[in-house]
């Protein structure tokens, strides 16, 4: 169980951070920058949920949680597992869930025959917002596994997560019918 009796403990006053096994890193280490996008994810989803009512919000809550594990994991280096407590990593069953999510949200939609605009409804803009965070913590995180192991199931969850938010955006828009198309050059 996790007791924060103190926020503040002055640790980080000179530019760097403590991981989940204690090492110390510099703050602005891939690693760092890894899960710090994954929390900051998590609080943008925490916005869109305010959007989101019934089966979407359960789905979004559920997201959230396995947003934290993510986190757990990218903090604790590949390796530490002979540690007093064993690390928590993701994994395959958390990216099935995600693919069976994709797979029924998918099946209520008619295809795209345009690229789409983020925007339409509230929700969906915000699920927008949270696809582009996604690309850009997975983008941090296949950055850090080209020079440390990182476990394979969370990349995998952060691939299948953005395709979750992109289709659960569609949804929101009225399963499609309030999507923004793209009209490419309409401006000129």
């Amino acid at each position: 169980m996790v007791v924060l009796n103190k926020i503040y403990t002055k640790g980080g006053d000179k530019g760097t951070t403590a991981l989940g096994n204690g090492e110390r890193v510099p703050k602005q280490a891939v690693r760092v920058s890894a899960y710090g996008t994954v929390d900051e994810l998590n609080s943008v989803l925490g916005i869109a949920r305010l959007s989101a009512a019934g089966e979407a919000d359960r789905l979004l809550s559920l997201i959230q949680n396995d947003l934290f594990d993510l986190g757990a994991d990218l903090c604790r280096p590949e390796g530490d597992d002979e540690a007093d407590v064993a690390p928590l990593r993701m994994d395959a069953a958390q990216v099935a869930r995600l693919e069976g999510e994709i797979d029924e949200m998918i099946a209520k939609l008619a295809p795209l025959r345009s690229f789409i605009l983020p925007g339409g409804s509230a929700l969906a803009a915000h699920l927008h917002m949270c696809r582009t965070v996604t690309r850009r913590a997975e983008r941090l995180v296949v950055e850090l596994s080209a020079t440390e192991v990182v476990n394979e199931a969370a990349i995998k969850y952060l691939n299948r997560l953005s395709d979750w938010f992109f289709v659960a955006a569609r949804i929101a828009n009225n399963n499609g019918a309030s999507d923004v198309l793209w009209v490419p050059g309409a401006n000129r």
